[in-house]
């Protein structure tokens, strides 16, 4: 892999719900963070698509990330490849950045899922959470074990803008400092 192209890049929020997030091991920085990459995202004309895991028991997305029409994938699997029309949604040559909880159930298996569907993903390893830190810890290897490239928010940030002259460089670089 290279760097993060972002006319390719969609972003993809994995599960940040308000009744999951009490119990996410410094939750409030995974959230700050996921928050960051959405409005980087939205400066710079970047797709985003969030899930939404049985929200009926686990409540909607938090009110912190806003999700645009059109941009919610509702789903009961932990693999959101698994639900009928996810992968549809997802081009084949996007470079898939990815945020979301919990980062061992529905961010390891949508991981993997997107992995073996030929897709190219970028794990934000800040804007990650699970209950226990091990859990995450060991996700992670996982992910890039298997292929996945792990990064900051700061980095997928540089990334997306790609050069000091870009026309939102300012407002940009402003969301991580």
């Amino acid at each position: 892999m290279t760097t993060i192209d972002p006319a390719r890049s969609l972003l993809l929020v994995i599960d940040f719900q308000s009744r999951l997030m009490p119990a996410i091991h410094d939750g409030e920085t995974a959230v700050r963070n996921a928050r960051r990459l959405t409005d980087a995202a939205g400066l710079m004309g970047i797709p985003c698509l969030f899930t939404e895991q049985n929200a009926r028991g686990l409540g909607s997305t938090v009110d912190q990330l806003a999700v645009p029409p059109g941009a919610l994938q509702h789903k009961q699997f932990f693999d959101a490849c698994r639900e009928d029309g996810f992968l549809d949604r997802v081009p084949a040559d996007a470079h898939v950045v990815v945020a979301g909880c919990e980062a061992h159930v529905c961010v390891l298996q949508t991981v993997l899922g997107l992995l073996a569907a030929d897709r190219s993903v970028w794990v934000v390893r800040d804007a990650l959470g699970s209950r226990h830190a091990q859990n995450k810890d060991a996700a992670v290897r996982r992910m890039e074990r298997h292929g996945a490239e792990v990064v900051t928010t700061e980095m997928v940030v540089f990334e997306w803008l790609q050069t000091a002259e870009h026309p939102r460089l300012r407002e940009t670089a402003a969301l991580i400092r």
